[in-house]
């Protein structure tokens, strides 16, 4: 049918991207952040993001201590290695920086020095490590990573160099999440479960993608809503 029967057309892309949720790797053209009709950030709007989200952060950085030294007590007593893990990650602009975690493995989960990708039963996590994965309380010291401006609340999850480069060289289109800042939580994190493969990063991509392209304060609400059910239900921890 023609234009002229009121016949509403959609191309491809948009329709699956509307559909899913998803921005279509295959579909994807290195244009598609241009003509998206995506509203660039002013210097204001980044100004406000940043005072509110370490507000936020400091917020729950202080609402969370008493978890936080009871998951440090918990730590100590059953395994040894420090209460803090530490390890770098790639952010915004791909800048790197020390992303800071609860323990949940045992100190020598990498003994041999070669990055691992950390599965959702992986055999190197401690007791208390597989509670507070599962209720997302190994999560709380990034408080203090968004206070500092190298995170924000919602984003791509940050990754690490070793595998960003691996993943930038299979992956079109990988660095392309680094456009904006890595995330607490993010639109990936709700739609898909927890991955240890480079094809679940190249499927979590395509959320992460989406969220770039449709970033919004609508959007941001839903994120932070479905991620308090995840914490509340323990779904998607790892």
């Amino acid at each position: 049918m023609s234009l002229e029967n009121n016949v509403s057309i959609e191309e491809c892309a948009s329709f699956f991207e509307r559909i899913t949720g998803q921005v279509h790797l295959d579909m994807l053209r290195p244009s598609w952040l241009i003509f998206s009709g995506r509203t660039p950030n002013t210097r204001l709007t980044v100004v406000f993001r940043e005072i509110v989200n370490r507000c936020l952060a400091l917020a729950g950085f202080i609402l969370s201590l008493p978890i936080g030294l009871l998951t440090a007590i918990a730590i100590k007593l059953e395994s040894r290695g420090d209460v803090f893990y530490r390890q770098e990650r790639v952010g915004k602009n791909g800048s790197v920086f020390e992303l800071i975690k609860f323990r949940s493995m045992h100190a020598d989960a990498e003994a041999d020095g070669r990055p691992v990708w950390a599965a959702s039963d992986d055999d190197r996590t401690t007791v208390v490590g597989r509670f507070i994965r599962r209720v997302r309380i190994d999560e709380i010291p990034q408080f203090w990573n968004i206070i500092k401006g190298e995170m924000s609340f919602i984003g791509p999850r940050p990754e690490r160099p070793h595998f960003v480069s691996e993943l930038a060289e299979q992956v079109p289109f990988y660095e392309h999440r680094h456009l904006v800042a890595p995330g607490l939580t993010g639109w990936a994190q709700i739609k898909f479960p927890y991955g240890a493969s480079f094809e679940d990063a190249r499927q979590k991509l395509q959320y992460d993608l989406y969220y770039i392209k449709n970033q919004s304060l609508a959007l941001d609400v839903i994120i932070i809503f479905e991620t308090i059910k995840t914490v509340l239900f323990g779904k998607g921890g790892r």
